[in-house]
């Protein structure tokens, strides 16, 4: 089992966290701000850090920085926000963040996303070479600096996908934002109006943002009158 660290400014979501890791056998360290994160990293060396993005001091994408300039990111870090956007996302992933996680956090997901970030990544190309890699719905075999976990869609909504972000910025932008509005599409039955609410878009801008990233609306007519 693993020694984790769990970085978030609120008592109750680390106590809840700690409790979850605690009861799967993992060692876990708790830290309330980025002062307190840094201590207990270079004290004990964590095999893996959850970390909140939005604290009091230092938000979790400035340290994540901090850490990856440093030489410092010898460990995989998950990154958790209530209040997380499509660029911070890819902005977190591209300095070293294995996963993204919105609040609320459900079970299924955290277990997940811990066990995925916990494979070496020597361990994931083995994986992925032996043709072991999971599909799109049971998350992704990536090295932490390459890949996050996202809403996706095929045949219908699914959990989580691969997200392939050894790509220009704006490229792998627009993949994560299709993905986006295709997840919602398909959870609001192709309603424009909803997916409208949802995401906190105009009807007409969402209507010419979806066919600019070429989402096929074909499957949704009736979601468009």
């Amino acid at each position: 089992m693993a020694t984790i660290l769990v970085v978030d400014d609120e008592l109750g979501i680390r106590a809840l966290l700690s409790e979850i890791l605690t009861d799967e056998g993992h060692t876990v360290e708790l830290a309330e701000n980025a002062a307190q994160a840094r201590s207990v990293r270079e004290m004990l060396r964590p095999d893996l850090v959850l970390l909140d993005i939005w604290m009091p001091d230092v938000d979790g994408v400035t340290l994540l920085k901090e850490w990856s300039a440093g030489g410092q990111l010898s460990m995989p870090v998950i990154m958790m926000s209530g209040h997380g956007t499509i660029d911070t996302a890819v902005e977190a992933t591209k300095y070293g963040a294995s996963a993204f996680l919105e609040k609320p956090i459900t079970l299924q997901k955290l277990l997940r996303a811990v066990e995925q970030a916990l494979v070496k990544p020597a361990q994931r190309l083995a994986a992925a070479l032996r043709g072991d890699a999971p599909l799109a719905g049971d998350g992704a075999l990536l090295p932490p600096s390459a890949g996050v976990l996202l809403p996706a869609v095929a045949d219908g909504p699914r959990a989580e996908q691969s997200f392939d972000l050894d790509r220009p910025l704006r490229e792998a932008r627009d993949a994560f934002e299709k993905s986006y509005f295709e997840f919602h599409l398909a959870q609001e039955g192709g309603s424009m109006t909803r997916v409208a609410e949802k995401t906190g878009l105009e009807r007409t801008h969402l209507y010419r943002k979806l066919k600019q990233l070429g989402v096929d609306l074909t499957r949704n007519k009736r979601g468009l009158l």
